[in-house]
């Protein structure tokens, strides 16, 4: 991963410390409240429902185990002792004191962490899939691409107030797309042309929120180095013609649409043909530069399949049942791609506690080369371990809680932390997720349905994903009650197209959902053929035989 130099590090303690000065003159009265505010969004702080938020940026989900290991003591000295994975791979603790922030921001800072820009409308934390670098069937390892990206967008001082929040996936699997760069302000596909050579298909306008909308391709080939000069116009164009007016209206989504993608290509590419030679183009010394600090970790010659994972397969069904969901072929042989779930029933999708995180980066340590990934899903990834240790890994970590083998299916649900947290939700989430966690809580069940996304939000920001889950949960205010609203057909690009789910009707309390999921589960199972998905069936049998199952037959 990469490592800051003399000058990132300077950047950064400057910034600590420009913040601790700011907070202190603003608690004692010396800075007004509106003065404040842009101050301590640009430093990741949210002013929640019950106490500040502080979000800290964890690029294209990859950190550390030192750093794992400061975000653990700081859930257990500033905040109630845990911390929250959020679907854009950043980690959230909901409890801290305005007053500890700035010392918070300075242990971060110690080790590399900060909270730039993860909040307040600018260019925030650019994703990819979590499995990069370790899978064989990408193009290229996007990270690289990210850190260009990251460095290019932090303190870009043309884009720190644009109409709205921007946000950029990256994505190197054909085929499938574990980012959700279609849902994105800006997507980038990294491809290869005919002639081989390594460049980018570019979407732009994707999102979800008030407004969902699936990207749509603004250029089908741009060439390798030509990367941040073609983002640079396509955010110039927003900058310049995005609304400003109404909030609602001012992503680059509603442009887009405003605009026509046609349109909006051809703006785009008259501001790039006017700086594509700037000094803002990549050399292939800066590309090389970057990737040098995402080079393979010192990879054991291994054979696949070892004896030791064969007889533990034999004697351990618990054990082959995690092995078919929570872990994936890796690129190298005799190694495997793990994913810890965070999905425990009794907890909320995506928290993890301090002494799980400290437990976590001692797993990491010993079986993955230090390395930590975080996920779109909310779970956490160890992407380098050895299949001799596989059985050693599963049982350490079944202790911890993290070896719930229910990757991909119905109870690894998105979960934004709704009206528990967060002063926009129009209801609260996270018991939505625990009813539906112990009703649906049999392992043989989960497994018999197959794949299943189930993404929870508490208002129509979307932060739960709801739009693109293959069934989508989203609390609603009805006349002072809490209800929600049942989506079908939604999917983030993971396991086919991209696609955005149908409202299935009138809303439902709580003490009636579980059983209008049921019902949406039991004409799957009766309708299914061999081998057929949630997300293909609703397809094959549309979406109105899943609505009179819910609702019963129209007059």
């Amino acid at each position: 991963m990469y490592q800051y130099d003399e000058y990132d590090q300077q950047i950064l303690n400057e910034r600590v410390a420009q913040f601790k000065s700011q907070t202190e003159r603003y608690l004692a009265g010396e800075i007004a409240e509106d003065e404040f505010l842009p101050l301590r969004l640009q430093n990741g702080i949210y002013v929640q429902r019950y106490a500040p938020m502080l979000r800290v940026a964890i690029p294209y989900g990859a950190f550390n185990t030192q750093q794992m290991r400061v975000l653990a003591k700081v859930a257990r000295d500033y905040d109630k002792g845990y911390a929250h994975f959020s679907t854009r791979q950043n980690l959230q603790f909901n409890w801290p004191k305005l007053e500890d922030c700035p010392q918070i921001l300075a242990d971060l800072a110690a080790v590399q962490m900060h909270a730039v820009q993860t909040s307040g409308n600018c260019i925030r934390n650019t994703t990819t899939d979590e499995y990069a670098g370790v899978v064989a069937e990408e193009i290229v390892d996007p990270r690289p691409y990210c850190e260009i990206i990251r460095q290019w967008s932090t303190f870009h001082p043309e884009f720190a107030f644009l109409p709205r929040k921007f946000k950029i996936a990256v994505n190197a699997v054909p085929g499938e797309d574990r980012a959700a760069t279609e849902v994105h302000d800006i997507g980038v596909h990294i491809i290869r042309n005919d002639a081989g050579e390594l460049g980018y298909r570019v979407l732009v306008g994707g999102g979800l929120g008030r407004t969902p909308i699936i990207g749509e391709v603004v250029r089908e080939f741009l060439p390798e180095q030509d990367l941040l000069t073609y983002l640079e116009a396509v955010i110039r164009i927003y900058n310049q013609f995005g609304r400003r007016d109404n909030k609602y209206k001012a992503r680059i989504k509603i442009l887009t649409k405003a605009l026509g993608v046609q349109r909006m290509s051809e703006l785009v590419e008259a501001e790039w043909q006017r700086i594509k030679d700037s000094a803002t183009r990549l050399t292939a010394a800066e590309l090389e530069r970057v990737k040098k600090h995402f080079v393979d970790p010192a990879y054991a010659a291994l054979e696949n399949n070892p004896p030791e994972l064969v007889t533990a397969k034999a004697e351990n069904p618990a054990f082959v049942r995690w092995l078919g969901r929570n872990v994936r072929e890796h690129k190298q042989s005799g190694y495997a791609v793990v994913t810890l779930t965070l999905k425990q029933k009794g907890t909320p999708p995506g928290d993890v506690t301090a002494e799980q995180m400290d437990q976590i980066a001692d797993l990491a340590d010993v079986f993955s080369f230090g390395e930590l990934r975080s996920t779109h899903q909310q779970n956490l990834v160890l992407a380098n371990v050895e299949q001799r240790q596989l059985f050693t890994l599963w049982q350490k970590a079944k202790t911890l809680g993290l070896a719930t083998p229910t990757l991909g299916l119905l109870t690894d649900m998105i979960c934004c932390p709704g009206g528990d947290f967060c002063a926009l939700a129009n209801a609260k989430s996270i018991p939505i997720a625990e009813d539906l966690q112990v009703r649906f809580e049999d392992l043989d069940y989960q497994h018999d349905l197959g794949e299943i996304d189930l993404n929870i939000s508490g208002c129509m920001n979307a932060c739960g994903h709801h739009h693109i889950g293959n069934i989508g949960v989203l609390g609603v205010d009805k006349k002072g009650q809490e209800f929600y609203q049942v989506s079908l057909g939604g999917n983030s690009g993971d396991r086919g197209p991209t696609s955005l789910g149908k409202i299935l009707g009138p809303s439902f309390s709580r003490e009636q959902l579980t059983d209008v999921i049921a019902k949406v589960l039991d004409v799957y199972v009766a309708t299914r053929h061999t081998g057929e998905s949630f997300l293909e069936a609703y397809k094959r049998i549309g979406h109105d035989t899943f609505k009179e199952a819910v609702y019963g037959k129209a007059d």
